[in-house]
């Protein structure tokens, strides 16, 4: 098994086309809606090293820290291949959402040690619409100059933005020499407003990781196994969007996952589409899902349907666990 590679003006290094997502790894059952144990962790995270090339994302708050502990145990056995890339975040406290120029430097010294590393290939600053203080992140010492003095440091080759709410990314893009960006739930099949921020990201060269192109599981699973569309319970018209891509998806023997994927894989500006993964099978179908051959009456007849330019995510309680 393998998949493509793809490059970013800014970035120092190709990637692969499909990143491995490592918050289900953390085990998050608020979240996500089950639990999952140490061994099935180590499993999949195997089965991703196994991979040549590989991508996995993580973050210090996935899990309250269970997600990059579980994969520094992996990497302590077997070393971080040297075809994979891994991108981690600088996150705020728990205990008082700060995240200022110490608590960066500490939260990437926190990452350090649990995954073993002595240096990262990415480092993304992470929402920093849930902080308490935005004057904090991005005023004069804040944590965005923080996260910047790493890469001249040499402690990470390339720094990121990771966040939902757009209106806030949107105002902070434009004042960084940002490398990447991390986005989630605005680019699906459901949903398109990240689109027009995408465009001007990739005329500046930023690299474009697109995340939960399953929308929370549910292009994933399917209506009849899931109710919720990104992390929330959905009406009956909600899902009813969910419905008509499963249709056209039977109609041409088109596996939904496969079209949730590709539907951000084939878009030029998507340096990589970031997929959450909870167990190693999961690794394997996904590959089959990015490769999988998908008639072009198929793709017309997703894209003709409509979409929501608003945020999925407006009414969603955040919780880290």
């Amino acid at each position: 098994m393998t998949l493509p590679t793809r490059s970013a003006a800014r970035l120092p290094f190709d990637v692969a086309a499909v990143c491995f997502g490592t918050s289900p790894l953390g085990s998050m059952p608020d979240t996500y809606g089950y639990e999952v144990s140490e061994a099935q962790a180590r499993d999949a995270i195997n089965a991703m090293f196994d991979l040549n090339p590989s991508f996995i994302d993580t973050s210090r708050n996935y899990g309250m820290g269970r997600s990059e502990e579980r994969l520094g145990a992996v990497i302590r056995e077997r070393g971080l291949p040297e075809h994979c890339v891994l991108a981690t975040k600088l996150d705020r406290a728990w205990e008082d959402n700060r995240l200022d120029a110490a608590r960066a430097r500490q939260s990437v010294e926190e990452s350090l040690d649990a995954l073993g590393l002595d240096s990262l290939h990415i480092l993304h600053l992470h929402d920093p619409e849930y902080c308490r203080d935005l004057e904090e992140i991005a005023g004069p010492g804040g944590a965005l100059e923080e996260l910047f003095k790493m890469k001249e440091e040499g402690l990470v080759q390339a720094v990121g933005l990771a966040m939902g709410k757009l209106d806030l990314m949107t105002k902070l893009l434009p004042d960084w020499e940002f490398d990447a960006l991390v986005s989630h739930n605005r680019f699906t099949l459901l949903n398109r407003e990240a689109d027009q921020m995408f465009s001007d990201a990739h005329a500046r060269g930023i690299a474009i990781f697109n995340a939960a192109p399953y929308c929370g599981g549910v292009l994933a699973r399917g209506s009849a196994k899931s109710t919720m569309i990104t992390y929330q319970e959905a009406s009956d018209e909600d899902m009813a969007p969910v419905r008509a891509i499963e249709e056209i998806c039977a109609k041409y023997d088109v596996p939904l996952g496969a079209a949730a994927l590709q539907f951000s894989m084939r878009d030029p500006r998507v340096t990589s589409t970031i997929c959450g993964v909870s167990k190693p099978e999961r690794v394997a179908q996904t590959v089959d899902w990015a490769t999988y051959a998908i008639p072009q009456a198929a793709w017309d007849a997703l894209m003709a349907l409509p979409y929501s330019s608003e945020d999925p995510e407006a009414n969603r309680e955040y919780k880290p666990c």
